[in-house]
C-alpha cells in the first residue's frame, strides 16, 4: 500500500525527526513521547513517532479477523499481550509481585465496571477561558437581515489606508497600476471592479472589529491577479499587506497561500470556522473544480454539520466558476452538487455578479447573526469586465440583492418575454439584448440560489403581467448547474404570476464533462445558448 519502508517515511519531506519504537515496551514509548515533547518545545518544530504495534482484535466487538487473515491472527493469538509482558518483567525485577499485579489489574477492571475515571491525567473540568458562546447565534431564520452598508466617509478613509504603502518600498509595474486604479476608485474618478469591492469587504470588517481569515492557492494575489491583498517588495523580496495595517489596535488578519491539498486545508479552516463565530473565515479554490479535492469535508461535515452535531459553522467558500473556454477542469465549480446536498436550510449558495454584491454578501456573512457556510460561485473574466462594476454609493447605501431585476429601465408593460439566469451568463444575455435592440424582454438574476428567494423573486416578477415566454438559461450543460436541483423552485414562484407560463431551458445540452476542450466550441455553444433564451421556438 506504500512505496516506502515505513508509513512514517513520508515526514522525511519536512525533515522531521521520526522515532521508531516498539509497542510492546512502555518504558520505551513513555521515553520516545518524552523525547518528542522536548523536541518540539525546544525547537518548535514537528517530530514525528512511530508506534511499531498490531491489533489484537478486529476492527469491532463483533469482528472476526482470522476469517481474512488466518495465518497473522495465529500468530498474534500466540503472543503475550503487552501488559503480561510488562507485568513479568517487572516481576522478575523485584519491582512488584504476581499479587500486586494481579491486583492492579482487578483494580482497574472494577473501576471500568464502576463506571469511574482511569486515566489520572484526566481534565475533569475544561477551561472556561476557552469557551465560545454561541448562543448569539442560535435560532435565526435565513431571512434575517443585517446592515452591510458603511458611511461613504470611512469607506474613503480605509480605501486611503488600503492604497498607502512603505516609503521606498518598490511595488511592480501592474500592481503599481491596480493600487493607483483603486486610488481613483476610493475618490469616485473610476467605477469600482470586483478586486475593489472584495478587499473593501475585508478592510471595513477589520475596522468594525472583526478578524479575518484567508486560506487557499495564491489568495494573496489572487489566481487570476485581482485582488493582490499581499504586496512584494521588488528588490528585497520582503511583503506588505495594508490590511493588516489599518490601524495599530485591528483585529488580526490572515492570509495564508496553502498547498494544492484541498482536503486538508478545507477540514482546517472548518474546524477553524466551528470555533470563531465572530470571524470572517473563508477558503478559496483555485478554481472551483479544486474542490474536487475536498469533497468528503463538504459532505460529511460543511453541509451536514449542524444537523448531525448541532455545530454551527460560518465557513465561506470561494469557488471560481465560469465558462471561458478553458476546458473541463478550469469551467465548473460543480454547482449542482452543492445544491443537491441543500435541505433543511443548512448552507448559502450564491453567485454574485457585482462589485457591490461581494462586498454585500461577504460582510452580511459576518454582521448577520446567521451562522451557516456560504458557498459563493465567483467569477473569472467578471473580475474586469467593463459592465461588471458598482459605484461608491453601492456599497455605502445598498445591500446584499438576492435577486436584481430589470437594469435597463425597460417599460414593465411591453415585456413578453423573462429570462431568469446566473452569474457571469447574465452579462452574454445582456451584451445580446443591447446589441439587438430587443425591448420585450427582461433579464433577471438569481443572485442567491440557496435558500431560494421566493418571495423577492415574486415580487420582481410579478409586474410582468404580459409575459408568456419565461426562460432559465445557464452556461453549464443541462444536466449540471441549477436547472435540475431548482427548477421547481422557479416553477413555484412562476405560478403565483400566471399558472399556464411554462419554463423552458436555453443552455448546453447534457454532457459527461462539465466543458468543452475546444475553445472554437466553447464559443460557438455559447453563442447558442444565448441566442436559444431569446428564441421563442
Amino acid at each position: 500500500a506504500r512505496s516506502t519502508e515505513y508509513c512514517t517515511d513520508v515526514a522525511k519531506m519536512i525533515h522531521a525527526p521520526i522515532l521508531h519504537v516498539n509497542g510492546d515496551d512502555p518504558e520505551a514509548v513513555l521515553f520516545a513521547t518524552q523525547v518528542a515533547l522536548d523536541y518540539r518545545n525546544e525547537f518548535k518544530s514537528d517530530v514525528v513517532i512511530d508506534l511499531v504495534c498490531y491489533r489484537r482484535r478486529g476492527h469491532n466487538e463483533a469482528d472476526e479477523p482470522s476469517g481474512t487473515q488466518p495465518l497473522m491472527y495465529e500468530i498474534i493469538k500466540a503472543l503475550p499481550t503487552t501488559r503480561t509482558i510488562y507485568s513479568d518483567k517487572l516481576i522478575q525485577e523485584g519491582f512488584v509481585t504476581a499479587e500486586q499485579s494481579k491486583k492492579l489489574e482487578d483494580d482497574y477492571r472494577a473501576a471500568l465496571d464502576n463506571g469511574e475515571h482511569v486515566t489520572r491525567s484526566l481534565v475533569l473540568e475544561p477551561n472556561s477561558k476557552m469557551y465560545v458562546d454561541w448562543a448569539p447565534y442560535i435560532g435565526h431564520e435565513w431571512t434575517a437581515r443585517a446592515k452591510t452598508g458603511v458611511p461613504l466617509k470611512t469607506i474613503q478613509r480605509v480605501g486611503k489606508k488600503l492604497t498607502t504603502t512603505p516609503e521606498g518600498f518598490p511595488i511592480q509595474r501592474q500592481v503599481q497600476k491596480i493600487i493607483e486604479d483603486r486610488k481613483k476608485m476610493n475618490q469616485g474618478a473610476l467605477p469600482l471592479n470586483w478586486g475593489y469591492g472584495e478587499i473593501m469587504a475585508y478592510a471595513t470588517l477589520i475596522n468594525e472589529g472583526h478578524e479575518v481569515r484567508i486560506t487557499g492557492q495564491d489568495v494573496g494575489r489572487g489566481t487570476f491577479s485581482h485582488r493582490h491583498a499581499v504586496l512584494h517588495n521588488q528588490q528585497d523580496g520582503s511583503t506588505f499587506i495594508p490590511l493588516a495595517n489599518l490601524a495599530e489596535d485591528q483585529p488580526r488578519l490572515e492570509i495564508y497561500d496553502s498547498l494544492l491539498s484541498e482536503e486538508a486545508v478545507l477540514a482546517f479552516e472548518y474546524g477553524y470556522s466551528t470555533t470563531n463565530p465572530n470571524a470572517l473565515v473563508i477558503w478559496e479554490a483555485q478554481f472551483g473544480d479544486f474542490a474536487n479535492g475536498a469533497q468528503v469535508v463538504i459532505d460529511q461535515f460543511i453541509t451536514s454539520g449542524e444537523h448531525k452535531w448541532g455545530r454551527l459553522c460560518g465557513l465561506t467558500m470561494l469557488l471560481p466558476h465560469g465558462y471561458e473556454g478553458q476546458g473541463p477542469e478550469h469551467s465548473s465549480a460543480r454547482l449542482e452538487r452543492y445544491l443537491q446536498l441543500c435541505a433543511e436550510h443548512n448552507i448559502q449558495v450564491c453567485v454574485p455578479t457585482t462589485p457591490a454584491q461581494i462586498f454585500h454578501m461577504l460582510r452580511r456573512q459576518v454582521k448577520r447573526p446567521l451562522r451557516k457556510p456560504l458557498v459563493a460561485i465567483t467569477p473569472k473574466s467578471l473580475l474586469r469586465h467593463k459592465e461588471a462594476i458598482s459605484t461608491l454609493d453601492d456599497l455605502s447605501s445598498g445591500e446584499f440583492q438576492t435577486v436584481i431585476g430589470d437594469s435597463e429601465g425597460l417599460d414593465p408593460k411591453k415585456i413578453t418575454r423573462i429570462i431568469m439566469c446566473s452569474g457571469k451568463v447574465y452579462y452574454d444575455l445582456l451584451d445580446y439584448q443591447r446589441s439587438n435592440e430587443i425591448i420585450d424582454t427582461v433579464v433577471v438574476r438569481i443572485e442567491q440560489l440557496y435558500p431560494f428567494p421566493h418571495q423577492d423573486l415574486v415580487d420582481i416578477l410579478s409586474v410582468y403581467t404580459k409575459a408568456k415566454d419565461v426562460v432559465w438559461c445557464q452556461e453549464e450543460p443541462q444536466n449540471q448547474g441549477a436547472w435540475y436541483p431548482t427548477q421547481h423552485r422557479m416553477r413555484q414562484a412562476l405560478r403565483e404570476l400566471n399558472e399556464k407560463i411554462y419554463l423552458r431551458y436555453a443552455g448546453r445540452e447534457g454532457s459527461a464533462s462539465p466543458a468543452a476542450g475546444y475553445t472554437s466550441v466553447h464559443v460557438e455553444e455559447q453563442t447558442a445558448l444565448v441566442k436559444q433564451a431569446f428564441d421563442n421556438e
